[in-house]
């Protein structure tokens, strides 16, 4: 019974830590997008921003980091001979690789609150397809184990995950653009009207 109550709780670990993972970084898309307002705007969303970082990090993303290692842990113990199959090797791997991009984002809250992170919008988008990609890695493990299927439907579903993050980077991409014609739309009248005076 023990095993199935450590097994609940690590998935629903595994869902609140990605959930964090995932806003976290979309909120640093956003700071790092602030710089770009005119004052007030630009010193309120950061204060906004930075205030909503630490929360999320701090209340939701962290706690669920140390639930999913505990209930690990717990599985683990349930079941100790599983520490010799190749793909948990694997699967931890892939977990401390998560452990250190959670840390990362700690050091660039510290980084955007000091007004030191250089990152733009578009760097921070592409960081975070990072989780996604892991993610995807670990449940293939924890679902196959050493049965991994590597033919045409597996490299389908690879194929399928790079395009979503294709169409993602596209997309934002597009609404750069989008905002950037919008701005020099807005500064032709403008132009037109200085100069005549």
């Amino acid at each position: 019974m023990a095993y199935y109550w450590f097994k609940a709780f690590h998935l629903i670990g595994v869902v609140v830590w990605f959930a964090g993972l995932f806003y976290l970084v979309r909120l640093f898309v956003y700071h790092a997008e602030a710089y770009q307002e005119p004052e007030p705007a630009r010193t309120i969303l950061k204060k906004q921003y930075e205030l909503m970082e630490k929360r999320l990090y701090n209340i939701i993303t962290t706690p669920g980091m140390l639930v999913t290692v505990a209930m690990a842990i717990g599985l683990i113990s349930t079941e100790p001979e599983i520490l010799k199959s190749s793909w948990l090797h694997i699967k931890l791997g892939l977990v401390l690789l998560l452990i250190g991009y959670h840390h990362y984002c700690k050091r660039i809250m510290k980084q955007l609150a000091k007004d030191e992170c250089k990152w733009t919008g578009q760097q921070f988008r592409a960081l975070n397809e990072a989780p996604t990609i892991m993610l995807v890695l670990i449940v293939l493990l924890a679902v196959f184990k050493n049965n991994l299927p590597l033919d045409l439907t597996t490299w389908l579903i690879v194929a399928l995950v790079i395009a979503m993050v294709a169409s993602i980077q596209l997309y934002a991409k597009k609404r750069r653009k989008d905002k950037e014609k919008l701005a020099q739309s807005e500064l032709q009248p403008e132009l037109a009207s200085t100069s005549v005076e």
